[in-house]
């Protein structure tokens, strides 16, 4: 049987169902024909191709229509993200800023009225929203530092106050799920902020050697109100936040497997066809070493990816196993990258042979969705029993 990825060297992706597998041609397919054809001028330029949105949100990719109306499995979900990444970081970062991060605040933060009205907006797109908790002085000590407040008043609505940083699509959509600390019990509440707000400034940041085509911002409340019924009613401690979290990290994993997968399977096609010394160097001893270093590490990211997402299916959610996959994944896709990069020669850093843009995006995968540091600290907790966090 040929696989369906180059990649997928023990056939992970004969777990999905052929309707599953046929959604996911038909995104191949558009993103070989659209998408492809464009990104390397976009990533230089640093702006993200609008234009291809429509042909993405017209696949219907949270609603097949190959299922018949059955919900997609979860491995669907993760291949999914898989295939996006495959073609490039900032495409599946910005997907999964829907698909993924608000989605899953809303479905994990809403009550059951707030995920019935909205989650089929969601998935048709006709809302759209990022996930807002990264502050310009707060990353990985957000649960304690996160400095953005809201307070009530008399008549319900919320006043925000506040900056976040690194947003990314913040600019393209709808609302902003905004995290923030309330004056009152001083505890993490979301509100979902529309970005039309007034005293809400969004500007995009510039600069970055990483995820150029995503359009990353920093944002400004500066007394935004919004109604109570702006908040999402079971996001009322961090607690909360960190159970989106640990279904967030799975996501990124998959996504750090697909652009590993990506690199591999975009340097093999390049030493099939590079010739040095006579013959292509595909069949140098140095080079088959690499290829099976690149292969062995997009395998044993798939092996993880798949049975966290099946343990997750199954309703086994650990913090520890959602760390520990997203600090294996990255660590593998940052060996991954230098190394296609590094077969490629001078040519690896031309964005005309497509692993220049996966080898500057790892960096930013790496440290997303908890550094490494802190993903380790999360699985050296549940290991020993004992917190390293500073108190």
């Amino acid at each position: 049987m040929t696989e369906f990825y180059p990649s997928d060297q023990y056939g992970f992706s004969n777990l999905l169902s052929e309707a599953e597998l046929s959604v996911l041609g038909r995104l191949r397919t558009v993103l070989d024909e659209k998408v492809r054809p464009v990104i390397n001028d976009y990533w230089e330029r640093a702006e993200f191709p609008t234009e291809i949105l429509p042909d993405l949100i017209n696949l219907n990719l949270m609603d097949p229509e190959e299922l018949n109306g059955e919900a997609p499995s979860a491995l669907y979900g993760g291949f999914r993200n898989f295939e996006l990444a495959r073609l490039d970081a900032s495409i599946v970062t910005l997907y999964n800023a829907q698909s993924g991060l608000f989605r899953t605040t809303v479905n994990l933060g809403g009550d059951a009225e707030q995920v019935t009205e909205m989650d089929p907006k969601i998935r048709s797109f006709e809302l759209t929203g990022v996930f807002a908790l990264t502050e310009p002085d707060h990353g990985s000590d957000i649960a304690r530092g996160l400095a953005t407040t809201a307070r009530q008043e008399a008549n319900g609505d919320w006043i925000i106050n506040g900056e976040k940083r690194w947003i990314g699509g913040a600019s393209m959509v709808q609302v902003l799920a905004t995290f923030a600390r309330d004056e009152a019990d001083g505890q993490v509440k979301c509100f979902l902020v529309p970005t039309d707000s007034e005293g809400l400034e969004i500007s995009k940041m510039h600069g970055k050697t990483a995820l150029r085509m995503m359009q990353n911002a920093d944002i400004t409340y500066n007394e935004v109100r919004v109604s109570d019924d702006a908040r999402l009613r079971n996001i009322n401690t961090f607690a909360d936040v960190a159970a989106c979290l640990r279904n967030m990290r799975s996501d990124v994993a998959w996504i750090a497997t697909g652009c590993a997968a990506g690199a591999y399977e975009e340097a093999l096609k390049y030493v099939l066809h590079r010739e040095q010394f006579g013959r292509p160097i595909a069949g140098f001893q140095l080079i088959q070493e690499k290829l099976a270093t690149m292969l062995a590490n997009v395998t044993a990211s798939l092996g993880v990816v798949v049975r966290l997402t099946q343990q997750q299916a199954e309703g086994v959610y650990k913090d520890e196993n959602s760390a520990l996959a997203k600090m294996f994944t990255a660590r593998m896709l940052r060996e991954t990258v230098a190394l296609a990069r590094e077969i490629m020669g001078g040519n690896g850093i031309l964005l005309e042979n497509n692993v220049a843009r996966f080898h500057a995006d790892a960096e930013a995968i790496y440290s997303y969705e908890g550094t490494d540091e802190i993903n380790a600290l999360v699985v050296g907790r549940a290991i020993t029993g004992l917190s390293a966090f500073n108190r």
